[in-house]
C-alpha cells in the first residue's frame, strides 16, 4: 500500500486522454486518479510467463498506446514473455536505489518525466486522495508494519494512548491478521482512507495506513527505525517523524510532545 501511495503523483502526471491503474487488489480502492482501476490478479497478467495471455488480456494489452510498469521489473521471466509478444511496455526500477537519499515520490516522478507530453503543471511529489469526510476530534493509532523491525513497541502505544485520553478520544485501527481486540478494520481501504480522513491526528509505524494518513490530510506522527524517513516517510500537509535506530529507544514522551505540538495542546 506504501509503495503505491507515493507512487500516486507519478501515475497522476501519466495522464492523457485516457488512464487504467492496474495494481494489488487491495489497492483498486485508492487508484481514485484513474479512469478505471483493475486489480492484476483479475486480469492474469501475474501469470503471463506462465500460461502465456489468454485472448482478452492480449486484446486488452495492445489497445493501449504505452504502458508504463513497475510490476516485474524485477522478473526476468515476465519482461521476456512482454517483449516476445511485442506489446508496449516501458519497465522502470520498482524501488528507489540505497544511498541516494531523495524522496521515493520524487523518485518515481523522475521515472516518467520523460514520458510526459502533455503541459500539465509539475507536480509537488505529495499523494492525494480525496475524501468526503469532516474532521474530527479522535486520535488514530495504527500500532502495526509489515516487518517486526518496523513495529514500535505494542505497550508504548498503550502508554501513549493513556496520555491522549486526558485530551481526547482515541480509536485503534488495525487489519485483518492483526491481534488487537477492539480495533477498527475495514476491508475496503477507501474506507479506511475516510475514517482516517476524520481524525484529529494519527499516530503509526512506517506502514501503508500512515502514507494514507497523510495522504488525506490528517496530520501525522510516524515513528522510523530501519527505514530511511529522507526516502520513505510520508507526505502530507502535517506530517512529524520520530526516528531512531531501534525503534525501541524512542520515547512515549518524545511521541507524545510531537501529537500535542501538533494538536496546538499545551502540555500538562
Amino acid at each position: 500500500m506504501g509503495d503505491f501511495i507515493v507512487s500516486i503523483p507519478a501515475m497522476e502526471r501519466l495522464r492523457a486522454g485516457y488512464l487504467e491503474a492496474w495494481t494489488a487488489t487491495r489497492n483498486v480502492p485508492l487508484a481514485r486518479f484513474a479512469d478505471h482501476a483493475r486489480s492484476i490478479a483479475s486480469t492474469g497478467l501475474d501469470l503471463l510467463e506462465l500460461t502465456g495471455p489468454s485472448a482478452p488480456l492480449l486484446e486488452t494489452l495492445r489497445g493501449f498506446d504505452s504502458i508504463v510498469s513497475w510490476y516485474g521489473a524485477n522478473r526476468p521471466e515476465f519482461r521476456e514473455a512482454v517483449a516476445a509478444l511485442r506489446l508496449p511496455f516501458e519497465f522502470f526500477a520498482a524501488l528507489p536505489p540505497e544511498g541516494r537519499g531523495s524522496h521515493a515520490a520524487d523518485f518515481y516522478l523522475a521515472q516518467v518525466r520523460g514520458l510526459v507530453t502533455t503541459g500539465l503543471c509539475a507536480s509537488d511529489g505529495i499523494p492525494r486522495i480525496a475524501c468526503d469526510a469532516i474532521r474530527g476530534g479522535f486520535a488514530a493509532i495504527h500500532p502495526f508494519a509489515g516487518s517486526p523491525r518496523k513495529r514500535w513497541p505494542l505497550e508504548c502505544f498503550r502508554e501513549l494512548a493513556r496520555r491522549l485520553a486526558r485530551n481526547m478520544p482515541v480509536e485503534w485501527c488495525a487489519g485483518p491478521e492483526d491481534d488487537l481486540p477492539g480495533a477498527r478494520r475495514f476491508d475496503d481501504l477507501y474506507e479506511l482512507a475516510c475514517w482516517l480522513a476524520a481524525a484529529r491526528i494519527y499516530i503509526g509505524n512506517d506502514s501503508g495506513p500512515t502514507h494514507l494518513a497523510a495522504a488525506v490530510g490528517t496530520p501525522v506522527v510516524a515513528l522510523f527505525g530501519p527505514s530511511d524517513p529522507a526516502v520513505w516517510a510520508p507526505r502530507g500537509p502535517q506530517v512529524a517523524i520520530a526516528a531512531a535506530p531501534v525503534l525501541e529507544s524512542i520515547a512515549v514522551d518524545q511521541v507524545e510532545s510531537l501529537v500535542l505540538d501538533m494538536c496546538g495542546i499545551a502540555r500538562r
